[in-house]
């Protein structure tokens, strides 16, 4: 059996964002939690734009799969009883993201990274102020 701190030391660094992922959401409301799912989304295109861009495709692989995750998550989320029209229309947002994202994981153009890092800043401000307002 191995000893805890041998086994943080394994990954020192993957070990440190999941402490600090669970620090941030313990108190957090599902709002912070969507807000911090964007932010995430956000940061994982524009790596795997830069990734792109540099040819570290191992780097872009991971970011890819991390920002399809974040879009999964944020999907499975949404309340289509409580939301109506405006969870729909996410849903169909998140899936034409993923789908863009897949897509420009099979080529080297870091720009499609760009756009899809870009719309999903557009809904993420948009959550920002209807969250602000409530």
């Amino acid at each position: 059996m191995p000893r805890y701190a041998t086994a943080l030391a394994g990954d020192p660094a993957r070990t440190y964002r999941q402490i600090d992922l669970a620090g941030r959401t313990g108190a957090h409301d599902s709002h912070a939690l969507v807000g911090m799912l964007y932010e995430e989304g956000m940061a994982a295109l524009r790596a795997a734009a830069w990734a792109a861009e540099n040819r570290k495709y191992s780097v872009k692989s991971e970011r890819v799969a991390r920002a399809t995750a974040v879009l999964f998550a944020l999907e499975a989320g949404l309340d289509f009883e409580k939301g109506g029209d405006v969870s729909k229309a996410l849903a169909t947002f998140y899936h034409g993201i993923r789908k863009q994202v897949i897509h420009a994981s099979l080529g080297s153009d870091p720009a499609p990274f760009r756009e899809a890092a870009a719309s999903l800043e557009e809904i993420a401000a948009a959550w920002s102020t209807v969250r602000g307002a409530s």
